[in-house]
């Protein structure tokens, strides 16, 4: 495969599981071409052309030609420059890399982070809180999370893989779109009844199973084993931590249980506050998966996958 086909499997994938439906992203996508077209000269210059086909500002290819072939990839949670040091090494011992995936973003999609967090607004929406309720809510995270992103060191892992002339690629939200979406499709059909049985369904799959054996597996935050768990949540898509006032609104919707990869000290309190259940699978193994999902299309197509940096790599064709 071309490192070019490889980024777009990843956006098709994404965009296929994508929690507001591959109409409403596409419809998007047209939105932006028209904002585009209406821009400055100026302006278009310095305007990611990306935007036009690619709706996840945080899944890129961040260094290298996008027509390269690619045999062996190294991929894993966070590739930073560490990382990037270690495919140059495995190259020396005889191991070349051809690409390194990560799925945390780095350099420019890491700068744009807060941009996929829209994407939350419509999960809320879909859960039953009004539109304008989660627009209202996620406002002002959104502008606290991009406030945030602006002082960071974005292309330290980037610069080292230029320099070491690496291919260097991330996919982010369009893996995180394809763990939520299988998780929330296993719990609607599977409907468990209590929290203990949201954590044994968990475990029953390779990546939670292996992270409970390192001390990271799933973990109830909010609420005891025997508590009912009603309407479930996957809570796992949309760049980083949504707002805290969504847990009031969730409450009065419907929710009962939330299921996430982490959670924040004041966000599980406001959860615990409006009793809503709260289980945390796990960080690393909830990443593994929605990567594990897209790595195995890859593997299908003969490429080679060497995993590090966290990543519980499961095969499962």
């Amino acid at each position: 495969m071309k490192i070019q086909d490889i980024y777009a499997l990843a956006v098709e994938l994404g965009m296929n599981c994508d929690p507001r439906g591959r109409e409403t992203v596409e419809a998007l996508l047209e939105k932006e071409r028209q904002r585009y077209d209406e821009l400055k000269d100026e302006e278009k210059e310095i305007y990611d052309l990306e935007k036009l086909t690619n709706p996840y500002a945080d899944t890129r290819i961040l260094f290298g030609a996008p027509e390269r072939e690619v045999a062996r990839v190294l991929t894993g949670i966070d590739m930073e420059a560490a990382e990037v040091l270690l495919a140059d090494r495995l190259g020396e011992k005889g191991r070349p890399i051809d690409l390194i995936i990560a799925h945390h973003p780095e350099g420019g999609a890491f700068a744009a982070l807060h941009d996929v967090m829209h994407l939350q607004e419509d999960v809320l929406a879909r859960f039953g809180v009004p539109i304008n309720v989660a627009e209202g809510i996620m406002a002002s995270r959104i502008s606290e999370v991009k406030r945030g992103l602006m002082p960071l060191n974005h292309f330290r892992a980037v610069d080292a893989a230029r320099l070491l002339d690496i291919p260097l690629m991330c996919v982010h939200t369009a893996a995180d779109n394809l763990v939520a979406d299988h998780l929330q499709r296993l719990f609607d059909e599977r409907r468990p009844e209590r929290l203990s049985d949201v954590i044994k369904l968990l475990r029953e799959l390779p990546e939670y199973k292996t992270a409970a054996g390192q001390g990271a597996g799933p973990s109830i935050v909010v609420g005891e084993k025997d508590r009912r768990a009603g309407k479930i949540f996957v809570d796992m898509t949309g760049g980083t931590s949504g707002s805290q006032d969504a847990y009031a609104k969730l409450a009065v919707a419907g929710v009962g249980t939330i299921v996430g990869m982490h959670i924040k000290e004041d966000h599980r309190k406001e959860a615990e506050k409006n009793n809503i259940n709260v289980v945390i699978a796990g960080h690393m193994a909830s990443d593994s998966l929605g990567m594990n999902l897209y790595l195995d299309r890859l593997a299908a197509n003969g490429v080679e996958i060497l995993a590090a940096s966290g990543l519980i790599r499961v095969a499962r064709n």
